[in-house]
């Protein structure tokens, strides 16, 4: 996944050029509903890096965020109709073939429930496995050709 602007820009080619200045996705939120399990789980099974916030918790990944609402501690402001624990639904890229991903998952015990099936993300075309966290909102490992 490119982290700088420069790498981003060269990856988007002539059509980046037109965005001035360049936007980029930084951090979303996401509810959970017991903050060890969820750290666990993101820790473990999506190599999250943990950072400390507040009473909670937030998963950064290179650099993306996902800020993390939970017991005890609500962000402000709010969506109009915030999300609860289990209604996210998220895309993560792996680097390496999709059944790495699946075999990754199986070495946690988390379920893939539908896949490998082709689907089309940031990058094009690719080849996804889908799977939920302790509260149910859905998670998808996506995968692109390498040539």
């Amino acid at each position: 996944m490119p982290e700088t602007e420069t790498q981003l820009l060269a990856d988007a080619g002539a059509e980046a050029a037109l965005l001035s200045p360049a936007i980029h996705l930084d951090h979303c939120v996401i509810h959970v509903s017991d903050w060890e399990r969820s750290t666990a789980f993101y820790r473990d099974v999506l190599r999250a890096e943990v950072i400390p916030v507040g009473k909670g918790v937030a998963f950064r990944f290179g650099g993306v965020q996902l800020n993390v609402h939970g017991p005890g501690q609500i962000g402000t402001p709010q969506a109009r109709e915030p999300v609860m624990p289990g209604g996210s639904d998220l895309c993560f890229r792996w680097s390496g073939p999709i059944e790495q991903a699946i075999g990754h998952l199986e070495a946690h015990g988390v379920v893939v429930e539908l896949g490998p099936v082709e689907r089309n993300g940031a990058a094009g075309s690719g080849v996804s496995v889908y799977f939920r966290d302790p509260d149910g909102s859905l998670l998808e490992f996506i995968t692109y050709p390498t040539a």
